[in-house]
C-alpha cells in the first residue's frame, strides 16, 4: 500500500481555497456584468470578512466597480491590497489599476503606476488603459507623448490603441493629427476594423471635416448601424439636413434598420428643413418599431411638427406625453414663440415651474425669444431677472441677444445699448445683430453704424449684415452709405446666399429661387403676381418698402423673390380657404412682407411663411408677427 505524501492534506486546502476564491470571483463577475456595482464592492468586503482572499481575477471586477461609482478613496484601498497579496505584476490587474484611476479623473496615480511596474513598458495593454486614460480626460498632449514613447519602446500598436488614442482629436485644431492617426491605423493593418472606422468617422465630424468623414464612409467595406449613425448624426450637426435625408434614404434602401439615434438625427433635419411629409413618414416608422414612447423621439417630434407649422400636432404629442422632461417643455414653448403666440408660450413656461420642472438655460432661451417675437417686453424683462436670481444660472450671450431684441422692438434702443455694455460675458454676433436689427425697424442710423461695426468683427462675410445697412441707409436717403456698403462687399468678395423658397404640394416638394423662370408653371405663376399686383395698385394700396426690395435686388443681383412665386404657385395649384405653407432660407424682406399681408386680404386665404428666424401667419391683411421680425 502506497502511504500518502505529507503534504497531501495541504494540497487538499490549497484546491479547495482556490475553489473558495473562484466561487466568489464568478458571483462578483456577474455583478460586475450586470452593473450592480455597489453590490459588487459589498460581496468583496464580506468575500475578505469570511476570511478568503482575492487574487489575481478578482481585482479587475473590483476595479470596474470602484471606477463606475467613481469611488477613488475605495479604488486606493483595494490599490493596498493588490500590493499586500502580490498581484500588482499581472498585466490584467495592472490595467484595472490604471483604468480605475483615470476614470475616477486621478490620472497622476494612473501615471504613477505605470511608470513604476517595469512591465508596463512592454505591455501594449498598460499602454492602452493610459491612453485612453489621457483621452477619457482630455489630456491632448499626454496621449500624444505616451502614443510616441509606445512606438519608440516597439510596443506593437492594435486595434484598441486607436480606439483610445483617436477620441483626443475633439476640434479642428487636431485634424492634422488625426488625419496622421489614420495614415498609421492603414500601416498597421487597421484599417478593415469596423471599430476603427467608426472611431475615424466620428473624429473627423467632430473636427469639422464632414467631406473627409463622407470619403471615408464611402469607401468602407463593412457598414454598421453606428457607421450610418456617424456619418447621419454628423450631417445633422452641420446643419447639412438634405445631405441627412438622402442618406437616410439609401440606408433604408440597403436593409439597415434605423434605431432612435438615427431617427433623431432625422427628425432634426426635417424640422430644419421644414420637411413636413418627410417629418411624418418618420413618425410612422417610430410607431412601427415600436418607439413611441422613447421620450427623445417625442421630443424630436414636437420639434419637428413646430418648425414644419403644423403646431397642432406638436402640441398633441406634447400633451400625450406621459412624462414630460425640461426638454420637452422647452421644445413646444419655442414651438408658440416662433409661431407668435407668445403669451400661450409664456402661460406654458409658468405652468412648467408649476409642475416642478426647473428650467435650464435652453429653457430661457425659448421664453424670452417668444416674449421678444410677441412684444411681451416687461414679462421678457422679468424672466431675464429671475434666471440668475430666482434659478442661479448665468446669462449666456444667446440670453442677452433675446432680451436686446425685446428692448429693441420696444424702440429703447439706448438701454439695449447700455445692456450690451454691462453684459457679464463677451458679447457676440448675435447680440450686435439683434440690435442693427432694432436700428432697422427704429431709423436709427448713427446706432446702427456702431452695431454694424462691432457683429462685422464676428461675422465678416455675413452678407445679411451688409444688406441690413444698406437698406438702413436707403431709409434715410443716405446713397453714400449704400455706396460703402457695396464697395466693402465688392473688396470682401462677398455674395449672398440665393433665397429659395418651397412648397409640399401632392407629396412633391416645389422650389423656386428668387428670379426664378424654370418652374413648368412659370406662366402662369408670373400671370398670377401681375394680377395681384395691379390689383393692390387698384385699391391703392402702397408699398414703403419696394425701396428696400429694389436696393436689395441692386445688391443681391436677385429678381423677384422666391416666396412671392411660391405663394403664387400655392393659389394657382390649391383651392380657396386652403391655407399655403411655404419654407424660405432667409429672412422675408419688407416689400414681400407688405406683399403678402395685402395678398391675404384679396384672396381671403392663410398665407404662412417660415422664414430664417420665424414664422409669418397672414390673414385679412394682418402678419402674426406684427410687423417687428
Amino acid at each position: 500500500m502506497t502511504r500518502p505524501h505529507p503534504l497531501f492534506p495541504y494540497a487538499n486546502k490549497w484546491l479547495d481555497l482556490q475553489n473558495t476564491t473562484a466561487s466568489w470571483n464568478a458571483r462578483l463577475r456577474e455583478l460586475a456584468r450586470q452593473h450592480h456595482f455597489q453590490e459588487a464592492l459589498n460581496l468583496y468586503c464580506q468575500m475578505l470578512a469570511s476570511g478568503d482572499s482575492p487574487n489575481a481575477f478578482t481585482f479587475p471586477f473590483a476595479f470596474k466597480s470602484c471606477a463606475s461609482l467613481s469611488l477613488p478613496l475605495a479604488g486606493s484601498q483595494l490599490h493596498g491590497h493588490v500590493i499586500k497579496t502580490g498581484c500588482e505584476p499581472e498585466p490584467f490587474v495592472q490595467t484595472s489599476l490604471i483604468s480605475m484611476y483615470c476614470k475616477c479623473s486621478t490620472i497622476a496615480c494612473a501615471r504613477k503606476v505605470f511608470d513604476e511596474n517595469p512591465h508596463s513598458r512592454n505591455l501594449a495593454v498598460c499602454y492602452n488603459a493610459l491612453i485612453a486614460g489621457y483621452s477619457l480626460n482630455s489630456r491632448f498632449s499626454d496621449a500624444v507623448l505616451l502614443f510616441r514613447q509606445m512606438r519608440k519602446e516597439g510596443v506593437s500598436v492594435n486595434a484598441v490603441t486607436m480606439l483610445g488614442l483617436i477620441p483626443v482629436c475633439t476640434g479642428p485644431i487636431h485634424l492634422g493629427f488625426g488625419t496622421s492617426l489614420h495614415a498609421c491605423g492603414v500601416r498597421f493593418g487597421l484599417d478593415g476594423d469596423l471599430s476603427v472606422g467608426n472611431c475615424l468617422l466620428t473624429m473627423y465630424v467632430r473636427c469639422g471635416s464632414v467631406d473627409f468623414a463622407r470619403k471615408l464612409f464611402d469607401g468602407m467595406p463593412e457598414k454598421g448601424l453606428i457607421t450610418w449613425n456617424a456619418m447621419i448624426s454628423g450631417y445633422a450637426q452641420y446643419g447639412l439636413a438634405g445631405h441627412v435625408l438622402s442618406l437616410y434614404r439609401k440606408m433604408e434602401f440597403t436593409g439597415i434598420v434605423p434605431d432612435p439615434v438615427t431617427l433623431v438625427g432625422v427628425l432634426s433635419s426635417c424640422a430644419h428643413l421644414g420637411a413636413h411629409a418627410a417629418g411624418r413618414e418618420v413618425e410612422q416608422r417610430i410607431e412601427l418599431s415600436g418607439f413611441g414612447f422613447n421620450p427623445f423621439l417625442k421630443n424630436a417630434l414636437i420639434n419637428m411638427y413646430a418648425r414644419c407649422g403644423n403646431l397642432v400636432k406638436a402640441r398633441a404629442i406634447f400633451d400625450g406625453m406621459l412624462e414630460k422632461n425640461v426638454i420637452s417643455w422647452t421644445a413646444i414653448i419655442a414651438g408658440y414663440g416662433m409661431h407668435g403666440q407668445g403669451e400661450l408660450a409664456v402661460q406654458l413656461f409658468d405652468e412648467m415651474i408649476s409642475s416642478g420642472e426647473l428650467p435650464d438655460g435652453a429653457a430661457f432661451v425659448s421664453v424670452l425669444s417668444a416674449c421678444s417675437h410677441a412684444g411681451l417686453t416687461e414679462k421678457g424683462l422679468y424672466y431675464f431677472t429671475a434666471m440668475e436670481r430666482d434659478y442661479g444660472l448665468q446669462p449666456g450671450p444667446e440670453h442677452y441677444s433675446c432680451v436686446v431684441d425685446l428692448l429693441g422692438r420696444a424702440g429703447r434702443l439706448e438701454e439695449a445699448r447700455k445692456l450690451i455694455g454691462s453684459m457679464s460675458v463677451e458679447p457676440d454676433g448675435a447680440v450686435w445683430g439683434a440690435l442693427l436689427g432694432a436700428c432697422k425697424i427704429h431709423r436709427n442710423v448713427e446706432l446702427a453704424e456702431l452695431a454694424f461695426e462691432k457683429v462685422i468683427e464676428f461675422e465678416p462675410t455675413n452678407i445679411g449684415y451688409y444688406v441690413l445697412l444698406s437698406n438702413i441707409y436707403s431709409e434715410a436717403g443716405n446713397m453714400e452709405g449704400i455706396l460703402r456698403v457695396r464697395v466693402m462687399m465688392r473688396e470682401r468678395k462677398l455674395k449672398k446666399e440665393p433665397g429659395c423658397s418651397y412648397v409640399e404640394y401632392q407629396g412633391r416638394i416645389h422650389l423656386f429661387l428668387a428670379g426664378d423662370r424654370t418652374h413648368p408653371q412659370a406662366q402662369e405663376i408670373y400671370r398670377m403676381l401681375d394680377g395681384l399686383e395691379d390689383i393692390i395698385k387698384r385699391r391703392g394700396g402702397s408699398n414703403d418698402n419696394d425701396q428696400e426690395s429694389r436696393n436689395e435686388e441692386l445688391i443681391t443681383g436677385m429678381g423677384v423673390h422666391s416666396e412671392k412665386l411660391a405663394i403664387a404657385f400655392g393659389l394657382i395649384n390649391t383651392g380657396p380657404g386652403t391655407e399655403i405653407t411655404v419654407m424660405k432660407n432667409l429672412r422675408v424682406c419688407g416689400d414681400c412682407h407688405l406683399f403678402l399681408k395685402l395678398v391675404s386680404e384679396i384672396v381671403d386665404r392663410q398665407l404662412v411663411v417660415r422664414d430664417a428666424t420665424r414664422f409669418h401667419h397672414f390673414k385679412n391683411g394682418v402678419c402674426s408677427c406684427k410687423d417687428y421680425w
